[in-house]
């Protein structure tokens, strides 16, 4: 098997140390490059060329936020999950909206950010519908009414069966979850997750959570 190829980015020592002592222990990872500021990571990336990058946020020259943007622009991205120290940062949301996949607390559990490093490099997200939902009220603000506008015109571009499913990603559910719930097979739910993703320009699952929810088709529970 090949391994996952990891690049771990944070400006403290200590937690670079730590992350790269729980991942030295997964068979299934390989630590590809360490860098301790958002400046040193498209350089990297270019040479290490890893599967999966976690990021911090906070970062004294470039953030992780800046860095994630730059990083999703590429042709052969990595997967993205933010490091963080809360809940609801403003910058998680604009992390997840410029493209990374999820993010995982800097006091989870070892073997939850493993895991989440695995997820992420098999194509899935790495946020829970609870904390989804905590996000998306966290982004609720100002901006509200100019976002839920700029988000209708973009799900404009989908046909209805199209809106359905990204209502129910929005809230949080599996393929096989929105394939029971539309009579249809899993491979036809991928398919239409693949159609909104590719027609609406977006990264990953967590982004139609968000636009679906700034466009008004989600209630305040997620559904």
């Amino acid at each position: 098997m090949t391994p996952i190829r990891l690049l771990l980015v944070d400006d403290d020592p200590l937690v670079r140390a730590g992350l790269a002592l729980m991942m030295g222990g997964a068979e299934d990872i390989e630590i590809v490059g360490e860098a301790a500021d958002g400046a040193e990571v498209e350089e990297l990336v270019g040479r290490t060329r890893p599967d999966v990058v976690l990021m911090d946020i906070r970062m004294p020259s470039v953030d992780g936020l800046t860095a994630t943007r730059l990083l999703r622009a590429r042709a052969d991205a990595p997967q993205v999950v933010v490091l963080t120290t809360f809940h609801a940062d403003d910058q998680v949301l604009h992390a997840l909206r410029a493209g990374a996949a999820g993010f995982v607390l800097k006091d989870t559990a070892p073997a939850e950010i493993v895991d989440a490093v695995r997820r992420v490099a098999a194509g899935e997200p790495v946020l829970s519908p609870a904390v989804t939902r905590q996000l998306m009220r966290h982004a609720a603000g100002t901006a509200a009414d100019s976002r839920r506008t700029r988000a209708r015109e973009r799900l404009a571009a989908l046909n209805d069966r199209e809106r359905e499913v990204a209502v129910f990603v929005g809230g949080g559910l599996a393929n096989a979850q929105i394939a029971a719930e539309l009579f249809m097979s899993v491979a036809t739910v991928k398919t239409h997750v693949s159609r909104i993703l590719a027609k609406l320009g977006l990264n990953n699952r967590v982004q139609i959570a968000l636009l679906a929810y700034d466009a008004g088709l989600l209630g305040e529970d997620g559904h």
